[in-house]
């Protein structure tokens, strides 16, 4: 089954008092466009991160993101209480020798001095906490491929419904090219007619009409376009990665709707061909976005 790559998946994993969350989201691109936003933490293991995007998802163009919900305990900065009480002191020992009066509010004043409500420690990414953080990833990456296998069944739906459209129009032009022949047959023999005065060789106008017959002849793409559907249709049914190959069948279907519309030569045949050619465009604008 073919796959879309319009794609979405976003995953939840605990750790510790941290929730880490993955959003990925995919559009349709020719080659792999990968655009990420790291968590600092996580900033170390960005190669690896791409690795792993790019051996999943193989074509469109990707935003990732991975980030960090902190619980708010684990927010609140710590405060340095030997630092504060040797701030204390030394207030009180310039209050008692300057004669300068305490201040009112002890603890509006303590906090305000430098590095009182500091970090003092640098955050080191563990091993426990990058396998939590690569298990999201993978659950993110699981469900956008879920996604896209969702998008690619209805893609699929769709292209079987065109296929199968332009298959009957195919068969609807029959008719019409059998009386064809003998309308452009007796238009000519008509024409030679109505200017008695003019003698012409039977054999020779016969041998014209065939040859001029045979380059109205539409049997060929008639049957090069019904073998493109086919090979379209067994295509579709190869799997994942047949986006290109599906856009090159689709062109050569195209080149084959286009002659018989040239050598139609009939009103009625060139509205079959006009439409055959719709539904061909709506396969063209989809087929963009398999993967």
């Amino acid at each position: 089954m073919i796959q879309s790559m319009t794609g979405y998946g976003k995953s939840v994993v605990t750790f510790n008092e941290k929730k880490i969350h993955v959003e990925i989201k995919s559009l349709n691109s020719k080659a792999l466009d990968l655009s990420t936003r790291i968590a600092p933490l996580y900033r170390e293991k960005e190669m690896e991160i791409r690795q792993l995007v790019a051996k999943t998802l193989l074509r469109g163009k990707v935003d990732f993101s991975i980030w960090v919900e902190k619980e708010d305990s684990a927010d609140a900065a710590p405060i340095n209480k030997a630092l504060v009480e040797n701030y204390y002191r030394q207030i009180k020992d310039i209050s008692a020798n300057a004669g300068i009066p305490e201040p009112q509010d002890w603890f509006a004043t303590l906090l305000r001095l430098p590095d009182v409500l500091t970090k003092t420690e640098v955050e080191e990414l563990c091993g426990e906490e990058w396998e939590a953080a690569r298990r999201g990833i993978d659950e993110a990456l699981a469900a956008l491929v879920a996604f896209r296998g969702q998008e690619g069944a209805a893609l699929c739906r769709k292209f079987t419904e065109k296929i199968d459209n332009i298959a009957a129009l195919l068969a609807s032009i029959e008719p019409y090219e059998k009386s064809r022949v003998e309308k452009i047959r007796q238009r000519i023999i008509e024409g030679l007619k109505s200017i008695p005065e003019i003698e012409y060789d039977k054999n020779r106008l016969e041998q014209e009409l065939i040859y001029y017959i045979e380059k109205l002849d539409i049997s060929e793409e008639k049957q090069r376009l019904a073998n493109h559907l086919k090979y379209f249709r067994e295509t579709m049914a190869d799997g994942i990665g047949q986006g290109k190959k599906l856009g090159f069948i689709a062109q050569e279907m195209g080149r084959e709707i286009n002659t018989t519309g040239s050598k139609s030569n009939n009103a009625e045949m060139q509205n079959i061909v006009v439409k055959m050619k719709d539904e061909l465009e709506q396969i063209k604008e989809q087929v963009l976005n398999v993967l």
